[in-house]
C-alpha cells in the first residue's frame, strides 16, 4: 500500500489570479495562475507533480522526479513540482530546502485555500492527498495519488512520448 499524506488546510490569503513572488526563487500561484500550467497544449509531455515539505511520501519520491527532468531534457518533457508547503513557511521551509537540494526542475507554489473548489478541477477522483501526479501531452492525459519509484515513473512516461 501507498503511503500518504493529507493537505491541511491553509491559512486565509489574499485570492489573486496572478503569479506573486515572496523570493525571486519562487513563483506563487492561486489556482487560476496554476490552471495553464495543467492544460498546456504544445508539444511537450508535461510531468506535474503536487507535493510538499512537511510530505515524508513526497520527499522521499522527489529525487525520481529531478533525475527524470535531468534524463529527459531536450526530449521535449518539461517536470513541474507544485509545492502545496504552507506559505508561513516559504521562507524557512520551501526556498531553502529548493537550495539544499539543487532542484532544477520547475518549482512553484499553490497558494489557494479554496482547496474544496480545485482539487476536483486538478482531477475529479482526487482525494487531495498527496504526493499525486499529472502525466499529460495533447493527446492523453493521465492522474495518479500515489507514490512512485523512478521506474516507475519513466514506465508511465513511456506510453505518452513513444
Amino acid at each position: 500500500m501507498t503511503s500518504s499524506c493529507k493537505n491541511d488546510p491553509k491559512p486565509t490569503v489574499k485570492n489573486e489570479s496572478q503569479v506573486t513572488a515572496v523570493s525571486e526563487d519562487l513563483e506563487i500561484f492561486d489556482y487560476e495562475g496554476l490552471a495553464p500550467l495543467l492544460n498546456m497544449k504544445d508539444d511537450k509531455t508535461y510531468v506535474v507533480n503536487f507535493w510538499a515539505t512537511w510530505c515524508a511520501p513526497c520527499i522521499k519520491e522527489l529525487p525520481y522526479f529531478e533525475e527524470l527532468n535531468q534524463n529527459y531534457k531536450g526530449k521535449n518533457v518539461e517536470v513541474v513540482l507544485v509545492s502545496l508547503d504552507f506559505p508561513r513557511q516559504y521562507e524557512k521551509k520551501l526556498i531553502p530546502y529548493i537550495k539544499e537540494k539543487n532542484l532544477k526542475s520547475k518549482v512553484v507554489a499553490l497558494d489557494d485555500p479554496n482547496m474544496n473548489s480545485w482539487i476536483p478541477k486538478v482531477n475529479k477522483d482526487w482525494t487531495g492527498a498527496i504526493p499525486a501526479t499529472i502525466i499529460y501531452n495533447k493527446n492523453k492525459r493521465e492522474f495518479y495519488e500515489r507514490s512512485f519509484s523512478y521506474d516507475e515513473l519513466v514506465t508511465e512516461l513511456r506510453q505518452f512520448i513513444e
